[in-house]
């Protein structure tokens, strides 16, 4: 029905467009149905876009538009493309396929460039590139397969679904390329680690933009590759939060965090304002070398540029404080936020346990259940690790059954680590190497050498030496189980066969790890090994 019919009036398309919540347009709908300026499908698209609209979208809002769209007479391609390109960034992508499919059967209305552009981003993202080749196929009939966009979002569906000389082919044939084109097959090689082709691929660029750099900086340091990530970085001339994100990240895996800290002072420095994800990634660093007057200067500056805390940002406060030594203030950090994740949740028990309060971190986990959350296999290990550091042997008992039973958690190496260390305290060591030989043989080396030193702790040498022939198997030049087990003979007062053992793991060429820590010191983070390059 022509629109000719419905006039639309500017108020009410102006209240709808302007409007920033679901119930202000459910008001809108209301107008519409009364009126009968739903049927006009200007008005109509107006209406589902803005529900779409709305941050951060949700399944609820995406079912009303949807239920909207179902009732219109005659939907427009406006209407289709708002819901196509909507579901495309959802997490049910897939209908946005069936929207085209439903599309190309309406006689009414035909796909054009905008259509394309969604349902091809949709097939990235479930990675159907059978689907994409079959949509393809309708871009080259209908004769849009020159078009610039659309060529850029085929490019991006080949290459992330592993296609990669389709892709390269339909970059090299396109007509006319800009620096997205580029972009598209540059950031696939980067997800796919292919580093030599995304060098080459960067080298070729006629021009590049930050989003180029971009990629190259996340590729490098994905590789470990710091240095190689830093010459680019520096080399960029235009740069934004999230070209200083990928360095400083790179620097924060890399445990250089007094570069972090530099790089963050850098980024003040010429006015780039951090996101979360950099204030987190220098919390996270601060925690690491127990830099407390840099954590704090960090939250103040938090405070002062009134940032929200919230979600993954208070969970860094929370972390840091726990890792530096001040829990009361980790707790009141975590009391204040009101936006609390799951991790935030899970950051708090684990300094609660890391400081001995393990009856103070079952508790918080209690009352996380009754704040409706669901824990997950990082809150089993944050609780069984305070049990275990705290001795709490029922309550570790009663919690994994709970994990196993109550919540359907397959056990990990962390979760068996914390329960053999447990029963390894109070000298179960029966029970403590049967759940042991639970764990898969290429991840049980932390649980075995947990159970080396329980059997140490108590003067177990018949399991001790079972246990190290275990330990051996599994990495012939791990030195933990020589050492824990020439300690175990020398506490027995067997010296000879401590000597021997130590002359065995010599003759194995085996050295035993030196021991590193680091701390900051009036902003400066020194870092001390000891016994670096000593063969014993």
């Amino acid at each position: 029905m022509s629109s000719t019919f419905f006039p639309s009036p500017p108020s009410i398309l102006s209240f709808t467009e302007n409007a920033t919540t679901i119930s202000t347009l459910r008001q809108s709908h209301a107008h519409m149905l009364k009126t009968g300026l739903i049927h006009d499908p200007f008005s109509a698209g107006c209406l589902i876009s803005s529900i779409t609209s709305l941050s951060p979208p949700s399944t609820h809002t995406l079912s009303y538009a949807h239920s909207i769209f179902t009732h219109l007479q005659n939907p427009n391609s406006y209407s289709y493309n708002t819901l196509i390109r909507a579901y495309a960034t959802s997490p049910t992508p897939e209908t946005s396929i069936t929207m085209f499919v439903d599309m190309l059967f309406d006689e009414i209305v035909e796909p054009d460039k905008y259509t394309f552009t969604f349902v091809l981003k949709a097939c990235s993202v479930v990675k159907s590139v059978s689907v994409g080749k079959q949509i393809h196929g309708h871009v080259i009939k209908l004769g849009v397969d020159d078009n610039v966009y659309i060529c850029n979002t085929l490019i991006h569906m080949y290459a992330k679904g592993g296609f990669f000389d389709i892709a390269r082919n339909l970059l090299d044939k396109m007509p006319e390329r800009d620096v997205i084109s580029w972009n598209a097959i540059l950031s696939a090689y980067v997800d796919n680690g292919m580093m030599d082709l995304v060098c080459r691929v960067f080298d070729e660029m006629p021009e590049r933009n930050v989003e180029s750099g971009n990629f190259m900086i996340s590729g490098y340091v994905k590789d470990g590759l710091v240095v190689e990530a830093r010459r680019v970085f520096d080399g960029m001339p235009v740069k934004d939060v999230v070209s200083w994100n990928a360095i400083v990240t790179g620097y924060a895996h890399d445990g250089q965090f007094d570069e972090v800290f530099s790089l963050f002072e850098g980024m003040r420095k010429v006015g780039m304002v951090p996101d979360d994800y950099t204030l987190v990634n220098v919390l996270s660093s601060c925690a690491r070398v127990s830099g407390l007057s840099q954590g704090e200067w960090v939250h103040g500056y938090i405070d002062r540029n009134g940032i929200k805390v919230g979600g993954f940002l208070a969970t860094g406060i929370v972390d840091m404080y726990s890792k530096c030594g001040c829990i009361a203030k980790a707790l009141e950090v975590f009391h204040e936020t009101l936006d609390k994740n799951i991790s935030t949740w899970n950051s708090m028990i684990t300094g609660l346990g890391l400081h001995g309060y393990g009856e103070r971190a079952i508790e918080t986990f209690y009352d996380l259940l009754a704040d409706g959350f669901k824990p997950n296999e990082v809150t089993f290990v944050s609780v069984l690790s305070a049990c275990s550091r705290c001795g709490l042997l029922d309550e570790g008992y009663r919690m994994f059954e709970l994990m196993v039973h109550g919540y359907g958690i397959k056990p990990t190496v962390q979760h068996y680590g914390c329960m053999v260390d447990l029963l390894g305290r109070f000298g179960l060591l029966d029970e403590a190497e049967e759940l042991a030989k639970q764990v898969l043989f290429d991840e049980s080396q932390v649980v075995w050498e947990s159970l080396l030193g329980a059997c140490r702790n108590h003067n177990d040498v018949e399991m001790a030496e079972r246990v190290t022939r275990k330990l051996l198997e599994l990495d012939p030049h791990d030195s933990a189980g020589y050492v824990q087990l020439s300690n175990v003979r020398a506490s027995e007062g067997r010296f000879s066969d401590a000597i021997e053992m130590r002359r065995k793991m010599k003759a194995q060429g085996v050295s035993k790890d030196p021991g590193c820590s680091m701390i900051e010191v009036n902003g400066v983070v020194h870092e001390f090994l000891a016994g670096e390059g000593m063969v014993l």
